[in-house]
């Protein structure tokens, strides 16, 4: 029994010393990253009221220990309706961003690998697309999807997914174009691999760590275009508790009762600090390990 524990002991110490290790950055980012997927997985079970509850005290009291972030002309507890909308922006924000890596990732190796007219074909269009700003092109896919789709949490991932998906394609070119010119590559190609075949087995596991890193930064970004997109009034539609149409629906009393826009401000912008720093950890400990494997 005493052997077990030591050994239990030495496993949690040799688990600490690996997060002692890491920047400080990916720990701090990790701490409020971890808050809000708790906060998302859990918070519609402890929320105080109700996600639609009116009558939780007076309109526009002001804040308290009751109602932190205060409440909106309706009685409605802002707090609990953030904490009914914390799980809608994480999903949509990871959903979006990995259609994205998924296909841009697939589109990006091929176009690296396959080159000629096919690579500049697409990479024209991948160029064409990023000069567009992100929320005038999500405007425009939007518009162009109709009032059929317009307020679906469908529409709003795919439309992070066509945003990121040629900055996805771009990074991956980059890093298959690396990798193309090595002897495992080259070993594939005389044994007569077909294109997909080589990019599956040779290019993408190459490839992951910079795809991970972009990844990372494009999910750090996820949940302020989809905010955007909610507050300008192109994504998701009232009652749904997603932050940007919160802090829309309470812009009016801003200063009346500025709390109501300032909570949900603050929970998104924590959000998108804790994402921005696990990444920058991230992508030191990954460069950290591709400087040692190169050695």
């Amino acid at each position: 029994m005493d052997a077990q524990v030591q050994l239990r002991i030495s496993g949690l110490s040799s688990y600490y010393g690996v997060w002692r290790r890491t920047p400080i950055s990916f720990r701090v980012g990790a701490v409020i990253l971890a808050i809000h997927i708790v906060a998302a997985a859990t918070g519609p079970f402890w929320a105080p009221y109700g996600l639609a509850q009116m009558g939780a005290g007076m309109p526009l009291s002001g804040m308290s220990w009751a109602h932190p972030f205060g409440l909106d002309q309706m009685g409605r507890d802002v707090f609990s309706r953030v904490l009914h909308g914390g799980h809608i922006v994480i999903i949509m924000a990871l959903s979006g961003t990995m259609l994205g890596a998924v296909l841009g990732s697939i589109v990006g190796l091929l176009s690296g690998y396959l080159g000629g007219w096919f690579d500049d074909v697409v990479m024209r269009i991948a160029e064409a697309l990023i000069s567009i700003p992100f929320l005038i092109l999500g405007m425009l896919v939007i518009s162009m999807a109709g009032s059929e789709l317009a307020g679906q949490p469908v529409l709003v991932i795919f439309v992070v997914g066509f945003i990121y998906l040629p900055r996805f394609a771009r990074m991956a070119r980059a890093a298959a174009l690396d990798v193309i010119t090595r002897d495992f590559v080259m070993v594939a190609r005389l044994r007569g691999e077909d294109p997909w075949s080589v990019v599956r087995r040779e290019l993408l596991p190459n490839a992951t760590g910079v795809l991970l890193v972009e990844f990372a930064l494009r999910a750090g970004t996820a949940p302020v275009l989809i905010a955007s997109l909610g507050f300008l009034g192109f994504g998701l539609r009232p009652p749904t508790p997603e932050w940007g149409v919160l802090i829309a629906e309470n812009r009016p009393l801003i200063v009346v009762a500025p709390e109501t826009v300032l909570g949900p401000g603050f929970v998104l912008a924590s959000l998108v600090i804790g994402l921005n720093l696990w990444t920058e950890g991230l992508a030191r400990i990954l460069g950290r390990t591709a400087r040692t494997n190169d050695q």
